[in-house]
C-alpha cells in the first residue's frame, strides 16, 4: 500500500488493493485501520485519497484507535475532506465497536477475576476525558447485574458519596460490588485519595453486609486492581 502516493486516486489502484474490493476478496482482517476508516468516509479530498486522508488522521494520534474514539465531531472536521456526515460515520462505527465489546463481556454472567471486571468496565470508562466513578453490581452468586455510574468530575478527580454508592446497591438487590473509576491521564497507579476511599467504602460495606470485592482503576487499555495488587482492605473473593 505504501507505493501509492497522495496523488493516486483509489480508482487507479489494482482492484485487490481498493479497500472495499479488498474486504470482499480477502476478508475484513486483511485491511489496515486506515483502510477500514477509508471505507467509512468513502472519499478523500482534492489532494488525498480516502486511504491517505485516513492515514493522516490516524498518524496525528499515533495510530491509536483509542485516541481516535476520543475525537469529537469538531476535532475530526479539522481535517480537510472530513465534513459533519463523515465525522458522524467514524464516531458511530467506533461506538458500535465499544458497545460490542461491552456486550461480549456482560454475556459471561458471572465475574470471577479482575480481568473480567475490566472488560465490562472498559466501554464505560476508557475513552473519557474526565474522571468518572462507577460500580459493578453483583448478586449473591457473583452474577453480573449491571454497571452504574455514581459520579463524574474533572480531569484530576471526582467526589464520591458513600451513601449514594450503597443506596444504588440496595435498590438493585446487590450482594456485592466492585468499585471502579478511570484516570484520564492513563496512569493507573492509585492516589492516596483512591486508597482512602477504598478503605472507607470497604468498611461501610462490611457494616451493612454488602461486600466490596475490588477497586479497578481504568487507564485506556490498562487497569489496576486493588485485589490483585494486595492493597484491597480485608478479605476478597475476586481472584
Amino acid at each position: 500500500m505504501e507505493k501509492y502516493t497522495q496523488k493516486s486516486p483509489i480508482r487507479a489502484w489494482a482492484e485487490s488493493d481498493r479497500p472495499r474490493e479488498k474486504l470482499l476478496l480477502k476478508g475484513k482482517t486483511a485491511l489496515s485501520d486506515a483502510e477500514l476508516v477509508a471505507i467509512l468516509i468513502g472519499s478523500g479530498n482534492q489532494d488525498e485519497s480516502a486511504v491517505d486522508l485516513s492515514r493522516r488522521i490516524l498518524g496525528s494520534i499515533n495510530h491509536s484507535l483509542i485516541e481516535l474514539s476520543k475525537l469529537s465531531i469538531i476535532d475530526l472536521q479539522k481535517f480537510k475532506g472530513i465534513g459533519e456526515a463523515k465525522a458522524i460515520s467514524i464516531i458511530a462505527a467506533l461506538e458500535l465497536g465499544r458497545r460490542r465489546r461491552g456486550a461480549e463481556a456482560t454475556d459471561r454472567k458471572s465475574i470471577s477475576s479482575s480481568k473480567q471486571a475490566f472488560e465490562i468496565l472498559h466501554p464505560h470508562l476508557s475513552d473519557l476525558h474526565y474522571e468518572q466513578f462507577a460500580i459493578i453490581l453483583l448478586n449473591r452468586a457473583s452474577h453480573f447485574i449491571k454497571v452504574v455510574n455514581v459520579s463524574e468530575g474533572g480531569v484530576s478527580g471526582t467526589v464520591v458519596d458513600p451513601k449514594k454508592v450503597f443506596k444504588l446497591a440496595i435498590e438493585n438487590n446487590a450482594s456485592s460490588i466492585i468499585l471502579a473509576h478511570n484516570h484520564p491521564s492513563g496512569n493507573i497507579n492509585p492516589s492516596d485519595q483512591d486508597i482512602m476511599l477504598t478503605k472507607k467504602l470497604k468498611k461501610a460495606g462490611d457494616y451493612i453486609d454488602i461486600s466490596v470485592l475490588d477497586h479497578i482503576i481504568v487507564g485506556g487499555e490498562n487497569y489496576y486492581s486493588f485485589a490483585d495488587s494486595g492493597t484491597m482492605p480485608g478479605k476478597t473473593v475476586i481472584d
